[in-house]
């Protein structure tokens, strides 16, 4: 072995502290501070060569930690550079090969360099000189350690108080922050951290803030350990209560109420006809209900859903009744028309009457508000003699109010099918789902996905519930939904259902719901009955043309029950009279005002201004279209809150008036020479769809050429860049809204002439519908000509588009 000089001088620096060379003892989990006396279990081979060197010597010894405890055999980038020279007071060899050494940490030194690493670790090292702040700083930062040290010892009762005394008299700081640092079980890495930093004006802040963390962490597991040990009393009280509870009840026979409860549950579910599936599981669930407390929570779940399955309609029917004439009868004493849905109603009877099982179909009444969906599904249930149950669908975004909560919720729930058949008591009611269109969603799933189960003919006859997590069959029920708009309706659940339009209501339609129903529904609702109120054919008409703009009827009985209610109010301050007669000039006294024209067409003939016709989910509307012609650079511009396909629309209408500039005996340029402004009133509404396409074709038409066109005339269909006029749909609300606005004659695509059908006779017989194909037969219909006026040349008067075999072009007569 190599002897070298334990001492020398420091040749960088003579005047700063001597090196020396040492054996190195690396530590494991622990850090040595000076003043510091540690007991070692020593076992690796170097570490005890080491410390056999130390007591061959004079004991000394430096102490460094390892980075990482984990490493068996160190190398020298695995011990800190900053450690303790430290003293061996006592070794002990144990049998089984490893040392017990009592070591005393000196003061702090730095690793210079590694001088053997063969037989053990020796290292040069060089003693840290600590750095002093200024005497004020020093002192409070002395104060501030025992304040601290003082705080901490109030809570931790191991420490005791002759420590406290020692600690008290130390007046060296740096000696006060080794002593308390040794007494605490920082992380390593922070006393490492101590251990290294020489300035006193570092290390004690840095330790205060290790105290003060120790004291919340105790604080905190103080306050844990106090919930704990309350909720454990707590619990302990419960059971001791419970079985109190229990004795006293044995006592006063309480128990036995207990027992009659279970067997009359039993009684029960012997009784009720259930499904096999479902039998098994509540046989399964009332064992386990026998053997629970009935304090437990557990067992007022269990008794929950037993209950739930026992309550419900399995196999419970109402006689479906199939006298279709008293079925007929029924409906027509409801609803005035909608012919379509009592048609469908009465087939559905037909079919029931003539086999024994027949699954219940699935209908969607669309149509705008107040036209009576909600109340045929109450009609279709008198007339089949269901039960009848309704649930709204508008604003429902759960997913669960379909399918239920699964059990394992607190709270849970079935979903409002299952629950609204519970409340019904049958398994084949009218089953009315409201508002299927206002359905949304969100995280919590979609309520329409869900609904494709439960609306599907080859599914619904196992529906599962979440809760009930059984099949229940649901295919006897007659489903029933209404929605206002049909595109607001997945297109899936579109295709499982049938859907029937109810279109609104004509105003002679309107008199009859009024005259049979409304008038004697608010008569007998204001208490009138038997005070000879009456209405006046005209005052009816007058309400519903000068009061009212809407497609059903509710507006229409509001304000008949404004006039009862007035005439209610007549009758308690005036005389009474022998007859209360409403009638056109009573009105006004009673309503105020009209609020509406009487017609919404213009008084005279207009250049520009053309009527035309649109689709609404509250049903038909005219919509007017405005056309100016100023000079300019040929600028198009559209407003009206238009859409994009209308928008289109204007422009294929400008190209075809182009391609006819010569025909009309329009300027060839006229579009570089003037602006045209196509505008359709009523800003603030969105409007779209490429039905206004002959409208403001013609409209521009009659700005350029100056003539006028007929006010009292009204046109729908779209048009293409060759004139040629293409179907539109909602044509029966658009003549509906055009009959009520008083026009006189109607242009429509000769394609939907298959659609006039649909059209009630009356208006048919009312106004002059006439199909067109090709935009010259538009303006032959639309503008208002003199004798001696004429719109073509007379080279053009016949006009011939070529075309493919399948699509020749159309000849248009003038």
């Amino acid at each position: 072995m190599i002897t070298m000089p334990k001492f020398f001088k420091n040749q960088d620096n003579p005047e700063g502290p001597p090196k020396m060379i040492l054996p190195l003892l690396p530590l494991r989990d622990i850090v040595v501070f000076p003043h510091m006396v540690a007991p070692l279990f020593v076992g690796r081979k170097k570490s005890v060569n080491a410390l056999s060197e130390a007591m061959n010597q004079d004991k000394s010894v430096f102490l460094a930690t390892q980075n990482d405890a984990g490493v068996d055999s160190p190398t020298e980038k695995d011990i800190c550079t900053v450690g303790t020279i430290g003293k061996v007071l006592q070794l002990l060899r144990l049998p089984d090969g490893t040392v017990k050494a009592l070591v005393e940490g000196s003061q702090r030194a730095r690793i210079e360099r590694f001088v053997g690493t063969e037989e053990f670790f020796q290292v040069e090292v060089e003693s840290l000189v600590e750095t002093l702040p200024s005497e004020a700083v020093l002192e409070a930062l002395h104060r501030a350690l025992l304040n601290a040290f003082h705080e901490y010892a109030k809570l931790d009762k191991n420490i005791s108080k002759d420590l406290l005394k020692t600690v008290d008299s130390i007046d060296d700081a740096s000696k006060l922050a080794d002593t308390i640092a040794a007494h605490f079980s920082f992380k390593i890495e922070d006393k490492q951290r101590l251990m290294e930093t020489a300035a006193l004006e570092e290390r004690l802040p840095f330790l205060v803030s290790l105290i003060k963390m120790e004291i919340e962490v105790w604080e905190m597991n103080q306050r844990i350990k106090g919930r704990i040990k309350e909720q454990m009393e707590k619990t302990q009280k419960n059971y001791y209560l419970n079985e109190q509870m229990r004795a006293i009840k044995k006592e006063m026979g309480a128990e036995d109420d207990a027992m009659e409860e279970l067997n009359e549950l039993e009684e029960q579910i012997k009784a009720k006809k259930l499904s096999e599936e479902a039998t098994e599981k509540v046989e399964k669930e009332f064992k386990k209900l026998k053997l629970m407390s009935p304090m437990s929570a557990e067992a007022t779940v269990v008794r929950n859903y037993i209950d739930w399955i026992i309550s419900l309609p399995w196999y419970e029917r109402t006689e479906v009744r199939d006298d279709l004439k008293e079925a007929e009868k029924i409906l027509d004493e409801d609803h005035y028309g909608l012919e379509k849905p009592k048609e469908r109603i009465l087939e559905y009877l037909a079919v029931q009457s003539l086999i024994q099982k027949v699954r219940g179909p699935i209908l969607c009444f669309v149509g705008p508000p107040g036209v009576g969906k909600t109340s045929l599904a109450k009609s279709v249930s008198r007339a089949t003699g269901r039960k009848y149950v309704r649930l709204s669908l508008g604003g429902v975004r759960d997913e669960a109010e379909i399918r239920g909560h699964r059990r394992t919720y607190i709270g849970a729930l079935p979903g409002k099918i299952i629950q609204s058949l519970k409340k019904v008591g049958t398994n084949n009611p009218v089953f009315c789902l409201d508002e299927v269109d206002k359905m949304s969603m969100d995280f919590r799933g979609d309520p329409s996905a869900a609904l494709l189960e439960v609306l599907d003919p080859e599914q619904n006859y196992a529906f599962n519930d979440h809760y009930l997590d059984l099949d229940y069959d649901l295919s006897d029920i007659l489903f029933i939904t209404t929605a206002n708009t049909l595109p607001d309706i997945p297109l899936p659940l579109q295709d499982r259902m049938e859907i029937i339009r109810l279109p609104g209501y004509t105003e002679y339609e309107k008199y009859n719901i009024a005259k049979e129903f409304l008038i004697e529904k608010q008569v007998k609702l204001n208490g009138l009955e038997g005070r000879n109120v009456s209405f006046t054919r005209s005052a009816v008409y007058t309400i519903i043309r000068r009061y009212t703009r809407e497609a059903g009827v509710r507006n229409l009985e509001r304000e008949i029950a404004s006039i009862c209610r007035k005439i209610a109010r007549e009758i308690k301050t005036e005389k009474e009279r022998a007859e209360y007669k409403v009638t056109v000039t009573s009105i006004q006294k009673y309503l105020g005002p009209p609020r509406f024209k009487q017609d919404q067409i213009d008084e005279t003939d207009q250049v520009g201004m053309v009527t035309g016709l649109a689709w609404t989910q509250y049903g038909g509307e005219l919509l007017c279209v405005e056309t100016l012609v100023v000079p300019g650079k040929g600028k198009l511009t559209v407003t009206g809150k238009l859409g994009d396909v209308m928008q289109e629309s204007a422009q294929a209408a400008v190209t075809y008036v182009r391609s006819r500039a010569k025909a009309l005996c329009l300027e060839e340029d006229f579009h570089k020479k003037y602006d045209i402004h196509i505008h359709i009133p009523e800003g603030a509404i969105p409007k779209d769809g490429p039905s206004a396409g002959i409208s403001m074709c013609t409209s521009l038409v009659s700005a350029l050429t100056r003539h006028a066109i007929f006010r009292d005339i009204a046109m729908t269909g779209e048009i293409t860049l060759r004139g040629r006029v293409l179907p539109i749909g909602g044509l029966k609300e658009k003549i509906i809204a055009a009959h009520r606005g008083g026009i006189k004659k109607i242009l429509i695509p000769r394609e939907n002439d298959k659609d006039l059908r649909d059209i009630p006779s009356t208006i048919r017989k009312s106004v002059d519908i006439v199909p067109v194909e090709h935009m010259d037969e538009v303006l032959s219909h639309a503008l208002v000509m003199k004798d001696h006026d004429r719109l073509f040349k007379e080279s053009d008067i016949r006009l011939e588009i070529s075309g493919d075999d399948d699509h020749p072009g159309p000849s248009a007569v003038i």
